[in-house]
């Protein structure tokens, strides 16, 4: 009986302790923290993109590009496009209140990748770049990357965050 209670404990010692380090590292976990501004500040400093390459997308522009995007509630975000290049290079970058604001969001942002890719980017190489684009949803966190020279350099580096 003795033996039978030690490993009962032990098993149950070792299953609060695997449990307890469970969600490190997982992709969305709730306590992972990206300071998104830091991230795209990074991605501009590796590539170059300085003396004002790539502007903030706000306003009107904004609405255009992303109907219903600024109705969602979100803790961080960035969207940055060139503001003139014929090189397809736009990303945005949010933090959203919940995973169901970051779902509706990732919905938006694919919106616009479909768009562009359909026709919208009028160029037949401009299209098959938006045709690359790729949305992640990490949590609340979401990326829409639509880069022609470092596609999945900066995704990957996106998801690098979340490990």
């Amino acid at each position: 009986m003795r033996k039978w209670m030690t490993m009962a404990l032990t098993a149950l010692l070792l299953t609060g302790l695997l449990a307890a380090c469970g969600g490190e590292g997982e992709p969305g976990n709730a306590d992972v923290d990206v300071d998104l501004e830091a991230f795209y500040a990074a991605v501009e400093e590796e590539y170059g993109w300085g003396n004002g390459y790539m502007v903030d997308i706000e306003g009107e522009m904004l609405d255009s590009y992303y109907p219903g995007l600024r109705d969602i509630q979100t803790k961080q975000f960035v969207a940055k496009m060139p503001m003139m290049s014929s090189v397809v290079n736009e990303m945005v970058f949010l933090q959203c209140e919940t995973e169901d604001d970051a779902a509706q969001a990732a919905a938006i942002l694919q919106d616009r990748i479909n768009v562009q890719a359909n026709g919208g980017a009028w160029y037949p190489e401009s299209m098959e770049a938006w045709s690359h684009g790729i949305v992640i949803q990490q949590g609340t966190y979401v990326a829409m990357v639509a880069s022609a020279e470092h596609q999945d350099e900066i995704s990957e580096g996106f998801n690098q965050k979340f490990l």
